[in-house]
């Protein structure tokens, strides 16, 4: 698998995503639930390649402080009419790209998180020669990751964790970024949906393992999920 390397065609993607407002695509809505949305952001390159964007949220905030995740938030009832409007607005807040340079492409599955919001992916694609501007109060660094990193089995991990006596999978991936030479892990819903698209567009399966995610009614039941939070990170 280290050795295949993904080309970038846009034809291709978006035959393979979903339209967002497919029936055949998981839609999920519930009232203890917070509505949000990401922007799934590619960027193709020269050599035909392509790179996925991922930001370095600041430690501001109780839930996801610290942590790797694509451009998004929460679905705002004054600024969004839509979700898909939530994922534009949002990455032009935290990494600068006006919603016109982004061409969205299709969407992936809703994806439940144990912290009780509903997230809505929209795969997008950014000319490579788009300036970032990171927000400096909510992101500490933008990172450009390349597709093949991802294909690499090396470079993906998971573990396997019990939550109030359930078994519960984590995927995650550790980057070294040579532009900020750090070390970054991306894990959590980051790390499924980056798996997810993977399978939905290349039929490549990482996981190895036959455990599945919680639904919303599972995650609904969980008494006080952010005690496992530290347990989970210390294992990376």
């Amino acid at each position: 698998m280290s050795s295949l390397n993904l080309i970038f065609n846009e034809t291709e993607i978006k035959n393979k995503l979903f339209p967002c407002d497919s029936p055949k695509r998981i839609s999920l809505n519930d009232v203890h639930f917070t509505k949000s949305a990401v922007l799934f952001p590619i960027v193709p390159l020269n050599n035909h390649s392509f790179e996925i964007i991922v930001i370095h949220r600041s430690d501001k905030g109780f839930k996801h402080r610290g942590e790797m995740s694509f451009p998004g938030g929460k679905f705002d009832v004054v600024k969004d009419k839509t979700l898909k409007d939530t994922a534009l607005r949002e990455c032009e807040e935290e990494i600068g790209v006006p919603r016109s340079k982004i061409k969205i492409l299709g969407c992936l599955h809703d994806f439940p998180t144990l912290t009780k919001f509903i997230i809505t992916p929209f795969v997008g694609v950014i000319d490579k020669n788009q300036e970032l501007i990171r927000d400096k109060r909510e992101v500490q660094a933008i990172v450009r990751v390349p597709i093949n990193f991802f294909l690499d089995k090396n470079n993906f991990h998971e573990k396997v964790f019990e939550i109030e006596e359930v078994k519960f999978p984590i995927f995650y991936f550790n980057y070294f970024a040579p532009r900020t030479n750090k070390k970054y892990t991306i894990w959590g819903a980051t790390g499924y949906m980056i798996a997810a698209f993977l399978e939905l567009v290349y039929d490549i399966r990482l996981s190895s393992l036959s455990i599945k995610r919680f639904g919303i009614d599972k995650i609904k039941s969980l008494k006080n999920y952010l005690k496992y939070r530290k347990e989970i990170t210390n294992n990376f």
